[in-house]
């Protein structure tokens, strides 16, 4: 929770002109500054800054607001991560009213570490970039794939000399632990002797940057052969393969203006589809797309296209696309599955076939819906009893992670159809396979009271804190995890610690290893030392599980308790800012009727 009065300081605090200038280019004109709509596609400057006002304004497409507001839309940041983002910037520590002294110290050494370490990623990209300028090796095969020096630029591309040490001449110090943590330098001791030497070699640099701008870490190709072909950063405090995609920071004006993101399989097809006119492609960083990879892309549009080779290895990963865009596709977003023949991937196909041709495939791709009726049906001869009933057991798990809508109860009637049941009868009986009945909950409640601990797992009443029991369930069933909007990750994430670090520890054990059950969590979390510099008392949380009859919704609960918690205090700083511009009451409005959802929902009446 954040003060009314801090945020009002803090904007006191910024220039507008200063964070909107890191993003656009703009021309003094009279009072004002003026320059291309960030928000829009236009060819003549109709966005202003008012250095007077500390606000911004579009007369193309009506966009306005203060620092704030600009980060939230043009960066796709939160509420809280665009605060926390200008404080960094203007040397203030953001408050919270449930941390202590020790846990804000804390939480300032990370910010502190995470920006050092940044630092020494940006000194890296500056030199591989100036290594690529020097190499006529590197630049002729960037040459052959058909790049310019312009789109180069643009993605900041590199190249790492073929030197064991070549770091060496760009730091005071090799021997630097940060370059170690930073991804750059590998350390191996071979026997009691440290030996240090550069990760990537001989290989040309594509710097992945986080939605802000900054480098997180890199993707090296080989030029010639070589293994791997493909080699990225190891995981680090600020890069999780999980989360990052590349491109992201690069197609963010074109993701608005097109409406539509592309997600392919490597970042050369970024790249290169950049280059032939389709600036709004991204791609996973050698790992399965995620709920998290989705929940990013949709802060900055509704619609996005999966592409995929059309070989067996093609149709897996789309699978995988699938159940991480599941629990996001409500009836206002679009998802779809492009798979390429097998001699093409999205790069050749555009030089082969033209730009137009591959956004007609883009437009023509596979539903959600299709799909998943299709990997439902997948080795199922629904000419008989029993592969109709394994079809919709397949079927099932899938459709429960859909949010309720129209979608979801469109899918239940067509997968009652092609399963031989009427649509309440298959209704009912997913109900009963999916949740105990009531009598076997009570059944269940009266034995965990009778049994202090059952399964491992602790049986206590239900903490106060709804950020306790949002942790508590998520531990005790990780797999709810991605049945919770892009918001409330986004909101968990946010908590102070112990929460927000243990949101973080699970999301990349989810990412590594999939849900798993709390015993093999439990033995991970004890393990993980890295938890207690983040200010996590481990201890304290493996016995603090208390899950004997809880349901998603009970999840969900406390994350509207977190919500509410949080517009509450959004609130309190819309009112300020509409009574400073009245061209802000609209973002009030809009908190007013997020908050009456919410209120709602705890109340238990349909939003």
């Amino acid at each position: 929770m954040i003060p009314a009065g801090f945020v009002q300081e803090l904007l006191a605090r910024v220039d507008i002109v200063d964070v909107i200038g890191r993003h656009v280019q703009l021309r003094k004109t009279g009072a004002n500054l003026v320059g291309l709509c960030p928000f829009h596609a236009e060819k003549s400057p109709s966005f202003t800054v008012s250095p007077t006002k500390q606000f911004y304004h579009c007369f193309g497409c009506g966009a306005s607001g203060d620092a704030i507001r600009f980060l939230t839309e043009h960066l796709g940041l939160g509420f809280v991560e665009a605060v926390h983002e200008l404080a960094q910037q203007v040397g203030l520590q953001v408050p919270q009213d449930d941390a202590s002294p020790q846990q804000r110290e804390q939480a300032q050494r990370r910010r502190e570490h995470d920006a050092t370490l940044a630092s020494v990623l940006k000194t890296a990209a500056d030199h591989y970039r100036q290594q690529l300028k020097a190499s006529p090796r590197a630049i002729e095969y960037l040459k052959r794939r058909g790049l310019t020096g312009e789109i180069a630029r643009a993605f900041a591309l590199g190249y790492a000399p073929d030197s064991w040490r070549g770091l060496a001449s760009v730091f005071p110090r090799y021997d630097d632990p940060l370059l170690a943590e930073a991804g750059l330098v590998v350390v191996h001791d071979d026997g009691g002797e440290t030996k240090r030497y550069d990760r990537f070699r001989d290989r040309i640099m594509f710097p992945i940057r986080s939605v802000k701008g900054d480098v997180i870490g890199f993707g090296a190709r080989v030029i010639d052969r070589g293994e791997p072909k493909y080699l990225n950063s190891p995981e680090t405090p600020l890069f999780h393969k999980g989360r990052e995609l590349y491109g992201l920071y690069e197609a963010r004006t074109a993701l608005r203006e097109r409406g539509v993101a592309l997600v392919v399989e490597g970042y050369m097809d970024v790249v290169a589809l950049a280059q032939l006119g389709l600036p709004n492609a991204v791609a996973t960083l050698g790992t399965a797309c995620t709920p998290e990879h989705v929940a990013k892309l949709l802060r900055f549009t509704d619609r996005v296209v999966f592409s995929f080779d059309g070989d067996a290895a093609g149709r897996r990963a789309a699978v995988r696309a699938l159940e991480a865009a599941l629990p996001h596709a409500s009836d206002t977003r679009s998802f779809r599955f492009l798979f390429l023949p097998p001699e093409h991937d999205p790069d050749s196909y555009v030089r082969a076939h033209g730009r137009e041709a591959f956004e007609r495939l883009m437009a023509q791709a596979t539903p959600l819906s299709r799909l998943l009726v299709d990997v439902a049906q997948a080795d199922c001869d629904l000419a008989t009893a029993e592969g109709r009933a394994r079809m919709l057991a397949q079927a099932q798990p899938m459709w429960s992670q859909l949010p309720d809508g129209a979608l979801r109860r469109q899918l239940l009637g067509e997968l009652a159809r092609l399963g031989g049941l009427g649509v309440d009868e298959l209704a009912s009986l997913w109900r009963a396979g999916a949740s105990p009945t009531p009598a076997t909950r009570i059944v269940d409640a009266r034995l965990a009271r009778a049994a202090p601990r059952r399964g491992g797992v602790l049986t206590r009443q239900p903490p106060r804190r709804p950020e306790d029991r949002a942790l508590q369930l998520l531990l005790a069933h990780a797999d709810w995890w991605d049945r919770l909007s892009a918001e409330a990750h986004e909101l968990l994430h946010a908590l102070p610690p112990p929460h927000g670090p243990l949101v973080a520890w699970l999301e990349r054990e989810l990412a590594e290893h999939g849900a798993r059950p709390w015993a093999v969590l439990r033995r991970a979390l004890a393990d993980d030392a890295a938890l207690a510099d983040a200010g996590v008392d481990t201890a304290a949380w493996l016995d603090d599980v208390d899950a004997a009859d809880a349901q998603p919704d009970d999840l969900q609960r406390a994350v509207d308790h977190l919500l509410e918690r949080q517009l509450k205090a959004q609130l309190d700083a819309a009112v300020l800012d509409a009574q400073r511009d009245p061209q802000l009451m609209p973002r009030y409005r809009d908190l007013l009727a997020r908050m009456a959802q919410v209120k709602k929902r705890l109340a238990g009446q349909p939003a």
